[in-house]
């Protein structure tokens, strides 16, 4: 009989495929650090070939693979540091730069992640139609404020009151996009100065659309400014935005000023409605003391001749249950703070346009028509200050 050492050795004599044959090692792989290294040395003989940067074309792999890859190393400064012999071309920020305190990460923007929307970064949605809107419209860089000591203050008192919950974050929307207001996108804090309009109509594949565009001036809480173009700037709110409401202190004092003594030479500025919903859906038919407060600056039912065709307007024609002539004043800033008011009632629903697209409504709140009366009462005299809204009981009270 065989024994264990003779049988094995058969085994292994026995082996027409080679399967028992070890092969000798192969050279060792690359190491992750050889690898960084080669990856950016393919972006330098880019630039090297075509005197560029690589830029985000979708229509050209490789180009648009070390467009990423870059943008993955400037946001990655243990690489940029490992990567700054091989820096020929001064693609990479390797400054070291001092962080003392949470303000310091914040207003920190090397990478220019607060930029406008000049390569679809906002709006860029995997397909080539969005795409080439975003590289049709040509969008200014970013680039420091020289005169920022006249907002830093701004800023600052904006933050602190978003901490004492005198101003909120509110849903933002097409309409809410005005001048001289604050916004935040992508958690950032920015001013919108101003904006000049030259163009009116716009085209697209899909036709000439009416909207009205311009280079606008963006100032950041971080020193920055912007000239993105307006719609530029309404996308990218649109993806990833907040509206910042205004001090409701402030807001009070200057309708409490504005609301005495007018004359026949005191200016209309626009219209505060109630309106209530004529829609036949159950969803939005069953609920009881639903109104919407809105503001117009042109006549109440010029506003609301095409409610059926808004989500605004929950898709369905309205009827007008009061309104309010302005005189003097911000009207919007008055329908802010009844919205703020009210704010704990809003209807929470979607509303699908006629395109599909679905829409949040802010403006319907679930509230009497007597209480919001009252409410617009008490603004006026500016006791407002002095009363809350009791949802329970459906009434306004006191604080006192």
């Amino acid at each position: 009989m065989k024994d264990k050492e003779s049988i094995l050795k058969e085994i292994f004599e026995n082996d027409p495929l080679g399967l028992l044959t070890v092969k000798p090692k192969k050279s060792a792989a690359r190491t992750s650090d050889e690898r960084l290294a080669s990856s950016f040395d393919e972006i330098n003989d880019f630039i090297e070939k075509n005197e560029r940067e690589p830029k985000p074309d979708i229509s050209n792999i490789s180009e648009y693979k070390l467009y990423s890859t870059l943008k993955g190393l400037r946001d990655n400064e243990e690489k940029m540091m490992a990567l700054e012999p091989q820096d020929k071309y001064g693609l990479l920020n390797t400054e070291k730069k001092e962080i003392n305190s949470i303000d310091d990460i914040l207003s920190d923007d090397s990478l220019d992640i607060l930029g406008d929307d000049a390569e679809g970064l906002f709006t860029f949605k995997h397909t080539p139609k969005d795409y080439e809107r975003a590289k049709a419209d040509f969008v200014g860089k970013r680039f420091k404020c020289k005169d920022f000591h006249k907002y830093e203050h701004l800023f600052k008192e904006v933050q602190d009151d978003l901490a004492l919950g005198k101003r909120k974050l509110v849903d933002f929307n097409y309409d809410n996009l005005r001048k001289g207001e604050f916004y935040v996108h992508n958690g950032i804090l920015l001013f919108f100065k101003d904006v000049d309009f030259t163009k009116k109509t716009q085209k697209f594949k899909s036709g000439i659309h009416n909207r009205p565009d311009g280079r606008t001036v963006i100032i950041f809480e971080n020193g920055t400014e912007s000239n993105m173009m307006f719609q530029s700037l309404y996308k990218s709110l649109h993806t990833n935005g907040k509206m910042v409401t205004q001090n409701v202190d402030k807001v009070i004092e200057e309708f409490t000023e504005t609301f005495s003594g007018i004359t026949n030479e005191d200016k209309e500025t626009g219209h505060i409605y109630v309106l209530t919903s004529q829609s036949e859906k159950e969803d939005i038919a069953s609920l009881e003391n639903l109104y919407k407060i809105g503001y117009s600056s042109k006549s109440v039912q010029e506003r609301i001749k095409n409610a059926e065709n808004e989500p605004t307007y929950l898709m369905a024609p309205v009827k007008v249950e009061s309104s309010w002539m302005c005189y003097n004043m911000n009207a919007q800033k008055f329908e802010s703070l009844i919205h703020r008011f009210f704010g704990h009632t809003c209807l929470e629903i979607d509303v699908f346009d006629n395109n599909g697209i679905r829409h949040t409504p802010r403006e319907w709140f679930i509230v009497p028509l007597a209480a919001i009366e009252q409410a617009i009462a008490l603004i006026i005299s500016g006791d407002i200050v002095n009363y809350r809204y009791d949802k329970e009981n459906e009434v306004i009270i006191n604080n006192i």
